[in-house]
């Protein structure tokens, strides 16, 4: 989630994040092809327009410098799935798809190096918003410690990162990129790329699964209404049939595939369960079907 984001600097006042871009009118939703430039461009779109009502709704539960691998609320300073928290300190890390880079900023409170990469100039903003407030928290760290200051933000592609090869120790994303592109192979293999030999890549996706069933949080959400196997994305498109949002779906088996033929070595596949502390509902996730059946899969890899 370096190029620099569009507009250099941090937001002047709270006004710049009120008034979102003009909305359009109400999108039709389909299933149909969508190619990488189609996709990535109404991925753009979307989070520039979506981003302010994103960080409002759900902003409370992600907070402003956790790690949240997804819905389910498991937790990486619990999980340690980037392995051990003391091991961070003075690592690079890339976090891709990063919307306002909170796992990025709890990354630098345990002193690693993140640089926060997304395709959403909007949600970048949020980023440099959160960065700001929490200035005079940050003006109590040591200057040159590990961590101190903002978190780098770099807008790009995830198919086309602009970091030079083996240049982070780390990477991770916690929902971000891979669901919307239309290549998952190109940013395993871009991922491969900027990161050393032996270093670990994380990253978190709506679990396959629960393509097959309606994306309710209630009852009507638990009968299976659509193949598993069908890979035609979600498309959400205007009333010209340009696509204002795409969601493609991979098996459980492309995924691992996709890993493979990225260059990474899966070494675990984590399907978080739902908790009882947990009583939100977030889009198609609940208590009710996280209970029965899974909302989110985290594959642990390892650059060969």
């Amino acid at each position: 989630m370096p190029r620099a984001t569009d507009e250099p600097g941090t937001p002047g006042a709270t006004e710049d994040l009120i008034a979102p871009p003009d909305e359009p009118a109400e999108p039709t939703a389909t299933r149909r092809i969508a190619g990488d430039t189609e996709s990535s461009r109404a991925s753009r779109g979307w989070w520039d327009r979506n981003a302010d009502e994103y960080q409002e709704e759900h902003g409370g539960f992600l907070g402003d410098d956790r790690f949240v691998w997804g819905p389910e609320g498991l937790d990486e300073a619990e999980a340690g799935l980037l392995g051990p928290a003391d091991g961070l300190k003075g690592l690079t890390v890339l976090e891709v798809g990063a919307g306002a880079a909170q796992c990025s900023r709890w990354l630098a409170a345990q002193g690693a190096r993140p640089v926060a990469l997304d395709i959403s100039h909007r949600q970048l903003r949020h980023a440099m918003r959160m960065d700001s407030e929490a200035g005079a928290a940050g003006a109590a760290v040591s200057a040159g410690e590990a961590g101190a200051g903002p978190v780098a933000l770099v807008q790009a592609d995830a198919t086309a990162l602009p970091f030079r090869d083996a240049s982070f120790n780390l990477a991770c994303s916690a929902y971000g990129a891979i669901p919307f592109v239309a290549d998952p192979v190109r940013v395993m293999r871009e991922v491969h790329r900027v990161l050393r030999p032996g270093a670990r890549w994380v990253f978190s996706v709506t679990h396959p699964v629960r393509w097959a069933f309606p994306d309710e949080p209630g009852p009507e959400g638990l009968s299976v209404a659509a193949s598993y196997f069908d890979r035609t994305p979600y498309v959400e498109q205007d009333e010209t049939g340009r696509a204002v949002y795409v969601e493609h779906h991979r098996t459980l088996g492309d995924r691992v595939r996709d890993v493979v033929a990225g260059g990474f070595r899966l070494l675990d596949l984590v399907e978080p369960e739902w908790p009882a502390w947990n009583d939100q509902e977030w889009g198609g996730w609940s208590p009710l079907r996280g209970n029965l059946i899974p909302g989110t899969a985290i594959f642990v890899c390892e650059r060969d």
